[in-house]
């Protein structure tokens, strides 16, 4: 079992289909499918569960993930290690981030700092963050919501308010103390689930024994005061953005009366591994950015 078949395991794991894993990485579908079974065989489990063309990683093969993940990470970080020893070129950082947009600040202080060094950027949801930094494919993760496990490590950058965006002349618009319950009849324009908008739209409503209606749902968060001034609905909304959009904007605010609706802002990194200068510079500058109170 070699480490070329690992990364293709690695793929096929991530996609859960033989045909998008054999597009990213370029070979023949025949081919990958081959090694998968080869794999198994040699291990004596299957870990997919199969049904026709479609594929499902079972319980064994999260498992065998777990521990190529760490294999395959520890051997990068030794690859990166010994090459910035040599001195063979500027390194790179690689960030992933639900939204990439609060890392404009830092990047162009990283890039004013560090010009030779190579940024890699994923946008991911929560779990996509988590197998990023698992495998070592990033240095850090950028998240709005609770990342944590055995392996990670993290900083707390920000918390900012959440507030509700309405259209104008909204029932709610102006007020300031909004019961979640108040919302049981309103329509919402979210994000999909996985990401931090929704994560807290529903983690609000659960605690109410409620669920939101949610009429409009995409990966695209930049939209939601476009879609909330044209009347599709109402959303939750951080400080920064009511910040950027303003007063005058194509919506109105409402403050909510639940002490939930906050956003917090994490650096994650996985315990151990190694950083590069430049992604020690990295981090020491979103820090510097981020944190209100950092000096």
């Amino acid at each position: 079992m070699d480490l070329l078949a690992l990364r293709y395991f690695q793929a096929v794991a991530r996609h859960q289909h033989i045909s998008r894993a054999a597009q990213e990485l370029r070979v023949a579908q025949p081919s990958l499918s081959r090694t998968i079974s080869r794999i198994e065989s040699q291990l004596g489990v299957r870990l997919f569960d199969r049904q026709g063309r479609r594929i499902r990683l079972n319980d064994r093969g999260a498992a065998f993930l777990r521990r190529v993940d760490k294999a395959l990470a520890e051997l990068e970080d030794g690859r990166r290690e010994m090459a910035d020893a040599a001195a063979s070129g500027p390194g790179r950082v690689a960030v992933a981030a639900e939204t990439l947009l609060q890392l404009a600040g830092v990047l162009a202080a990283f890039r004013a700092q560090r010009p030779g060094v190579r940024v890699r950027l994923f946008q991911a949801s929560l779990e996509g963050m988590r197998r990023h930094v698992a495998s070592g494919e990033v240095d850090f993760a950028l998240a709005s919501q609770a990342l944590s496990g055995p392996g990670l490590a993290s900083v707390e950058l920000s918390s900012e308010e959440v507030f509700l965006a309405v259209p104008r002349g909204h029932r709610l618009a102006g007020r300031e103390d909004v019961a979640v319950a108040e919302l049981a009849a309103e329509e919402f324009v979210s994000t999909r689930t996985g990401h931090w908008q929704r994560a807290l739209l529903d983690g609000l409503f659960a605690r109410e024994g409620l669920r939101p209606q949610v009429v409009c749902e995409g990966d695209e968060a930049a939209a939601t005061p476009e879609m909330v001034g044209a009347g599709l609905g109402v959303g939750l909304m951080p400080a920064v953005a009511r910040r950027a959009i303003g007063e005058d904007g194509p919506v109105a605010w409402a403050r909510l009366g639940s002490a939930e609706s906050r956003r917090t802002l994490t650096l994650v990194w996985r315990q151990g591994a190694y950083l590069s200068p430049g992604a020690l510079d990295f981090r020491r500058l979103a820090r510097e950015r981020l944190m209100p109170d950092a000096s």
